[in-house]
């Protein structure tokens, strides 16, 4: 990126640009719960399209590789590399959304069938971290891409500093929740 296009030393970005972004986070979060919590889905038998849970953890994991890849580069200094990888990321954590928006349209929610304390408990406390972490991961992640891709790289550093880890586990915990849940049906 050219020194042109790099904003100058001081400049903050605007509240309403953030305002706006965490607003959009905020819809979409309530949106996808009331998606997961009260539509009635349209595929109650679950005969149609079947394969989306599986295709979600293979979004989710795939998501992983590409946020431990773009880590590694960046690490490395390797600018072109990170943003390919974070790119990648953003990419398959859309189509993520768009299949989960399109499993619980049809299927609704999947029930837990585990059973004993201690594996409910673990499985439970997972799930819920993974769904809280990935309410506050969404304008996190945004926020951070905005600030990259304004130029706003010193900002966007600190952000990613915090943003990378929960995004991260969000994947991570993603395709745990999947595995447990495809173990006990």
């Amino acid at each position: 990126m050219t020194s042109s296009t790099v904003p100058p030393a001081g400049f903050r970005t605007p509240p309403s640009i953030i305002a706006a972004i965490i607003g959009i986070s905020a819809a979409a979060s309530l949106f996808l719960a009331w998606l997961v919590y009260y539509h009635q889905p349209a595929d109650v038998a679950g005969t149609r399209l079947v394969f989306l849970p599986t295709l979600n953890a293979i979004f989710n994991l795939l998501c992983t590789i590409f946020l431990l890849m773009g880590f590694r580069h960046i690490r490395r200094g390797e600018i072109k590399s990170h943003r390919t990888s974070m790119f990648a990321a953003f990419f398959v954590s859309c189509l993520f959304l768009v299949s989960y928006i399109t499993n619980h349209a049809l299927h609704g929610d999947s029930r837990f069938h585990g059973t004993g304390h201690a594996l409910r408990t673990a499985y439970f406390t997972l799930l819920i971290s993974h769904i809280g972490l990935s309410v506050i991961a969404l304008p996190m992640i945004l926020i951070t891409f905005f600030l990259s891709l304004t130029g706003r790289f010193p900002a966007h550093r600190k952000l990613a500093r915090f943003t990378f880890p929960i995004w991260l586990y969000v994947s991570v915990t993603g395709v745990i929740v999947y595995a447990m849940l495809s173990a006990f049906r």
